[in-house]
């Protein structure tokens, strides 16, 4: 048990005794536990394996190359679409989570028996997302917008490329990006 965490567990939630008993199922499997994005986060070799974190109607493992694994149980879950290689277990209370303790178990041992292998998630490349036609419009009509779009990481990229396609609307995706022309003009991304 890492200290700098213990603070996740001993906030009063509702899913506070779940979130014992998953450390505990989690610990039992030899990750070493640090804090990352203001969650448990469980580590094999320095590499993330898994995270615990909790959501209004349900707690969750995450698992960081859940898309690798075999999910014989069928209980992995894409949290949206656009997650590639991440996989969650999604837990209601401490009841399912005794009821499913081995299999969780042989999940994170599966999870860890990957990160043994080496095994990578070939992600998609940012050349491989649509590009909204808004968009490239105004690309076309800013050089200096297309060079500090081109600056941005691969990550900031495809996050304003979603963005801007999630709208139905052509309005409303032309109403982001004129929102969002600033930002990416100073090479920031979208939460920057």
């Amino acid at each position: 048990m890492n200290p700098k965490v213990d603070w996740f567990f001993n906030k009063n939630t509702k899913w506070q005794e779940a979130y014992s008993e998953l450390r505990m199922i989690v610990l039992d499997c030899g990750l070493t536990e640090e804090l990352k994005w203001g969650c448990p986060c469980y580590t094999f070799q320095n590499n993330n394996v898994v995270i615990i974190h909790g959501f209004k109607d349900y707690c969750a493992l995450l698992f960081m190359k859940g898309v690798l694994m075999k999910d014989v149980a069928k209980i992995l879950v894409q949290q949206t679409k656009n997650v590639q290689a991440a996989r969650q277990i999604r837990l209601t209370g401490i009841h399912e989570i005794l009821k499913m303790k081995a299999t969780l178990k042989s999940y994170i041992k599966e999870a860890i028996s990957i990160e043994k292998a080496g095994l990578k998630v070939e992600l998609k490349k940012t050349n491989e997302y649509s590009m909204p036609e808004e968009f490239q419009i105004v690309l076309n009509d800013m050089p200096e917008l297309k060079t500090a779009f081109k600056k941005l990481t691969p990550g900031r990229q495809r996050g304003y490329l979603l963005y801007f396609s999630s709208a139905k609307q052509s309005k409303t995706r032309e109403v982001r990006i004129e929102k969002y022309i600033p930002q990416i003009l100073i090479g920031k991304g979208l939460d920057d």
